[in-house]
């Protein structure tokens, strides 16, 4: 999603790439290594999106798109720049940002690159994922003949994961965009330039096969693709891993706006502040805090354009971020050990009296459980920078919220709420600082 790819674009390429490890007849533990690579490697995509948006004045989203079509060409992509850059800004900005590009363009894209790789490399360690594949995730972007980033690897330098995944991208890109032919015709004119010529021959084998391709285009994909062979393969997934997994999705929600950062995990930290308070027993409480860790994921699916315009959303902009918790249901109903929490993190911004959204659920029909975050969400919005303005002190949230309690908020889950930071001082604060403006001097204002 924070590609702004059509739906599936993983899972595509996971079906492409893996064709092409057995055609080169990779092992079967790298070619397990090798699936889970393909699947993941955007996963640090969210950490480069407000940048995206902020240098080229515009929605992430549609520029990230459009900028997987390039190839690098000097020729390419200074249209690029120049078509897709400011498009709504006033000429004086548009053409400051031109400038700004244009005049740092190589030590932009190494920013760029280096932040999505990194990030992303240390998502899947902290998965625990190998470190073949956080390999072949932080070396994505590198190309056969050395002109690639961030490190400029070249030849079999590059790790076999992440020549693959790069091939595999390029594939279901252009036949996305332009069809069959397209997307050869595209890796055989990267041959021994971004692709090592004995995939380029590997993947010409593949594309001869007609079930191959209508497989690719098929409704059904994501279900081959789980019947691969890795992804039949089980770990057993104790509530330790459990959490880790909510909070490493938790950083990758956090990474996608400077001024949601660390929102996720003090949102849990003040979810189960209201937990205990209440009484619940520490499985409950546990369970609860994932979900807080996780009722954001949609937000990848916003524009940085929107997440972090300064100003009011209006019409189709607010209809839009409105959305965003119809994704983390769809997300989180999808996968097993998290589809109880689905309906509860996607209904955080419900409110009593009927007006919230997505679904407009009123009274008994929202949950304690969504209660809790929704009060903890709220709080974490106010003392936080957002883009239309500056964390309002401790004091002030709290009475914007009593005003809420009732229509909005849940009454009692309030006042606990408030008992839970009286009881637990000052002392929960500092881990919740924010680009050094710590919390607990907000609190003491």
């Amino acid at each position: 999603m924070t590609e702004g790819q059509p739906r599936g674009h993983c899972v595509r390429c996971c079906w492409v790439g893996m064709h092409l490890g057995e055609a080169i007849d990779l092992k079967p533990d790298q070619l397990c290594e090798l699936y889970y690579t393909l699947l993941l490697k955007d996963a640090g995509c969210s950490s480069n999106a407000a940048r995206v948006c902020e240098l080229y004045v515009g929605d992430d989203l549609k520029l990230k798109h459009e900028f997987k079509l390039l190839d690098g060409s000097m020729g390419p992509a200074l249209r690029f720049v120049l078509t897709h850059t400011g498009l709504q800004a006033d000429l004086a900005t548009r053409f400051r940002a031109i400038v700004n590009i244009l005049g740092n363009a190589d030590g932009l894209i190494q920013e760029l690159i280096e932040a999505r790789c990194q990030r992303g490399a240390d998502i899947a360690r902290k998965l625990r994922f190998s470190e073949g594949v956080a390999q072949g995730i932080q070396n994505l972007d590198e190309r056969w003949d050395g002109g690639g980033k961030p490190l400029g690897l070249a030849g079999s330098a590059i790790p076999i994961y992440s020549q693959i995944a790069l091939l595999a991208q390029v594939v279901d890109v252009f036949h996305t965009a332009a069809g069959r032919q397209a997307a050869e015709d595209e890796v055989a004119r990267r041959e021994a330039w971004w692709f090592d010529p004995r995939l380029v021959r590997a993947f010409r084998r593949l594309a001869r096969d007609d079930a191959f391709w209508a497989m690719l285009a098929s409704d059904r994909l994501a279900e081959r693709v789980f019947q691969l062979e890795p992804g039949q393969h089980r770990v057993l997934a104790d509530e330790d891993y459990l959490d880790d997994i909510a909070a490493a999705f938790g950083q990758v929600v956090d990474a996608k706006s400077p001024f949601t950062a660390g929102h996720s995990m003090r949102v849990a930290i003040y979810t189960d502040l209201i937990c205990r308070q209440l009484g619940l027993s520490p499985d409950h409480r546990r369970w609860i805090k994932r979900g807080a860790m996780l009722h954001d994921i949609g937000k990848l699916a916003i524009s940085n354009s929107l997440l972090d315009k300064p100003g009011r959303l209006e019409g189709e902009e607010w209809r839009t971020m409105m959305d965003h918790p119809r994704h983390t249901g769809e997300i989180l109903s999808r996968i097993a050990a998290f589809k109880e929490l689905a309906p509860i993190a996607a209904a955080h911004h419900e409110r009593l009296d009927g007006t919230g959204y997505p679904l407009g659920l009123r009274g008994d029909e929202i949950t304690i459980e969504t209660r809790i975050m929704s009060v903890a969400d709220f709080f974490d919005a106010l003392t936080a920078d957002r883009p239309y303005r500056k964390a309002l002190r401790v004091e002030k949230a709290l009475q914007i919220m009593e005003e809420n309690a009732g229509p909005g908020l849940d009454p009692m889950v309030f006042e606990t709420f408030k008992s839970a930071l009286a009881g637990a001082g000052q002392g929960v604060f500092p881990m919740l600082a924010q680009d050094g403006n710590a919390l607990p001097e907000r609190l003491a204002g």
